[in-house]
Parts: structure tokens; sequence; C-alpha cells
């Protein structure tokens, strides 16, 4: 992609994906002032030719995974914008160049696997300071912070600090200790202990519909850990750890507050008006849409609670039908799929990509399976898709660690100068 014809045709690709949704939204949208799905226009189009232009003053290897951010963002902007009528969502628009910024960040820091390396306790500590965040100033039992003109979800923050944690340990597996006839990794420990504090802090929030996503972050890493060469798991651990997963599974059931224990057996069609009301109205609002949709603007599913989060998938479909809802999804797919195209030339960063693709691909599965009754209705937000600022802060920066394995920077540290000799050779 560095190549420069490559660049721009990509580019023309992304404005003339916008373009045929824009169309779309003038011909066949709900709008009663002809300057709504114009004010969107412009703030597409300007979002669209402003990247473009800063991005090549980023020297990368590639810029596929950008190109593709920039693309879902905007069709994500342009969603929000039309539900219950064609107005510009502004909030949406900022959070949206915001991922953007966030993105870049997270292509900086996480480049140099020997500096991040380097800087690994200082993730932890990070974890340990979200936490102590979420105690102070969440309130009772609670995951969000109010600042009155925005809400905040500090939670969010801990999964790139997760897989960063993943990804920092790797190198240490081979740094082996006998305890009690088992080769211990100090670091496995650590890593592991902190997993069980977030999953225990998640559910003491009342968020259990987040724990699946950091298990499953942990769990790629501990693949990955197992994968490393000269790491040489022995069974028995590989077998212990498999069945300490069914028993917390087990117990994870059992301990459910009753609302989990009612939506795992709800029959949503018995009660509507109850657990089963967004579930019921999301369902009938995706086999209204058809395939095509109602039109931008023409749908009722925005007068349901969460329509704009927690059941978008369905929302997406009711207005521009099955059909778009689906390719969305197969796009966000396709990002976190680029290191497969692109192999990440490190360890370090393909640990990092994995954490990053076990975490969109669970938190895409909960939110459209459950939205859709395939499984618990866990009000997971869609990555890129949902409106949320917390979630899409967080999504961008994920997604510039992945721009950072496309690009990664290897940096030896700098030798320390030896001390010249006091006489002179001749």
């Amino acid at each position: 992609m560095t190549n420069k014809f490559a660049y721009f045709m990509s580019c023309l690709f992304v404005l003339a994906a916008h373009g045929t949704m824009l169309a779309n939204v003038f011909i066949n949208g709900n709008y009663d002032n002809p300057n709504d799905p114009f004010v969107v226009a412009v703030a597409v189009g300007i979002v669209d030719l402003t990247y473009f232009f800063i991005m090549p003053k980023f020297k990368q290897k590639t810029y596929s995974v950008d190109l593709m951010l920039l693309l879902i963002l905007n069709m994500s902007l342009i969603f929000q914008s039309c539900f219950g009528g064609i107005h510009l969502n502004v909030k949406h628009l900022i959070t949206c160049i915001t991922a953007l910024i966030a993105c870049r960040f997270g292509f900086i820091i996480c480049r140099n696997h020997r500096w991040i390396q380097a800087k690994k306790k200082f993730v932890w500590i990070g974890i340990g300071v979200l936490m102590v965040i979420i105690l102070l100033f969440t309130g009772q039992r609670s995951m969000w912070i109010d600042l009155g003109f925005m809400t905040i979800q500090p939670s969010e923050f801990i999964k790139p600090l997760l897989v960063l944690a993943c990804a920092t340990s790797i190198a240490e597996q081979q740094k082996k200790h006998q305890v009690l006839k088992f080769n211990i990794v100090y670091e496995n420990i650590i890593l592991f202990a902190i997993v069980c504090a977030v999953i225990l802090f998640q559910w003491w929030c009342r968020d259990l519909g987040s724990i699946p996503t950091f298990a499953a972050i942990y769990a790629s890493g501990f693949i990955a850990r197992i994968c490393y060469p000269k790491a040489k798991f022995s069974r028995k651990t590989i077998v212990l750890a498999a069945i300490g997963v069914a028993i917390a599974g087990i117990i994870a059931v059992i301990v459910a507050p009753s609302y989990v224990k009612d939506r795992i057996f709800v029959d949503i069609w018995n009660n509507p008006n109850g657990d089963g009301y967004q579930q019921t109205k999301a369902l009938i609002g995706i086999a209204e849409g058809g395939w095509f949709g109602k039109g931008a603007g023409n749908g009722y599913l925005c007068n349901i609670f969460a329509y704009e989060s927690d059941i978008v998938f369905a929302t997406i479909s009711e207005e521009w039908g099955l059909l778009v809802a689906v390719m969305t999804v197969l796009m966000l797919l396709i990002i976190i799929a680029m290191p497969l195209v692109n192999p990440p030339r490190s360890y370090y960063h393909g640990t990092m990509c994995a954490g990053i693709a076990a975490a969109f691909t669970i938190q895409m599965a909960l939110n459209i399976f459950g939205s859709c009754n395939m499984i618990p209705f866990t009000g997971v937000t869609l990555p890129f898709i949902s409106a949320g600022g917390s979630s899409m802060v967080t999504s961008g920066f994920m997604i510039g660690m992945i721009v950072a394995s496309q690009s990664p920077e290897f940096t030896n540290p700098s030798p320390k100068k030896k001390k010249q000799s006091a006489q002179r050779r001749y």
C-alpha cells in the first residue's frame, strides 16, 4: 500500500462506498428539510478527505487497516444519523473522530515491542488504577462515571491493557522455575491473578456481559503462550487449565444473579413486555426490514431503548436491510483478519493481534446473537457501530495496535559508549 497509485485507488473506493450510501439517503431517506442529508454528506466528506491527507504523513508499510477503519466509522456515522429521521449525529461524529485519533496513539505506543516490554509493569498498574477509579467514582456496584454532559465506562479501557499484559508476557516463557514438580513462569501466575481480579470485579460491578470478552482475551494469550517456541507446557498443565475453566463456568451459572438466569431461560415470545421486550422488537424489526430495508429514517426501532447500541444490528437491518447489516459485520471481520494477509513481524505483535481479534469477535457475537435471541441478551456494544464514547475510543486504540503489527518498529537499545583510552594509539 506504499504505492501512491494503490493508496489513491483505495481512497476512491472508500469515497465511492460512502457516496453510494449517501445517495441512498437522499433518494430513500425520511427527511423534511433537504439540508439535513446534505449536512451529513458534508461531514462524511470532510472526515474522509482530511484523513486521506493526514495518513501519508505517518510512515507505514501499509494503510489497509486505516482505510478500512475510516470506511466502517463513516458508515456508522451515516447509520447513526438516520435512525428516526435524517439529522447529523454530532455526538457520534465526535466519537468517530476520537476513535481515529486513538488509533494513531495505539499505533505509536505499540510499534516497538522492546519499549512496551520494558513498560509492562505500568500496564499491570494501569489495570489496577482503573479498578480503583471504578470503585471510587462510579458509585455503589456500578460501571459508569457520570460527568453530567457525558458518561465514561472505565472498564472499557481495561481491554487493551489486558491485551498488552498478555503480549508482553510472551518473552518470559523461557524463564521457568521448578515448583512442586511443575515448571512455573512467574509472570503467568501474575497474569492469571490479573484476569481473575478483572473478571471478579466485572461481576461485582454487575457488568457480566463483558466477562466473556476479558476471558477470550486471556484465552487467546494463553494459547499463544502454549505455542511459543521452547515454552514446553506439559499436558497435565493444559488438562488442569481445561478443568479449571469448566469448574469456573459451572460456578458462574450457579452464582449468577437472578436477572441473568431469567435471561438465560426466558421465552421471549411468552414475555414480550418483560425480559423479552427488546429481543422481540428487534426480531420483528429485522423481519420487517427484509433484505433491503424500509429506507433510512423510516424504522420503528428508534423508539426502543438502546436502539443505537445494544440492538443496533436490528436497527440497521430494519432501515437498511439485512444485506447491508451483514456486509457491515463482514467488514469488521476483515479488519481483524488483516494480520492474516500481512503477518505480524514478531510473536509479541502476533499475540497482540490474536487478543484483539478474540475481543472483537466475542463482542460482535454477543451483540448480534443476543439481539437475535440466539444467546442470552447481554447488552454488549457492537464495535464501531454502536453509539458509545468509551467503547469507540477503546476500539480505535485496539485497531491502532493492529496497525502497529503491520508496520512494527524494531529499535535495539543504544549501546553504552565505551570509555576512550587515555592514551592515543599510534
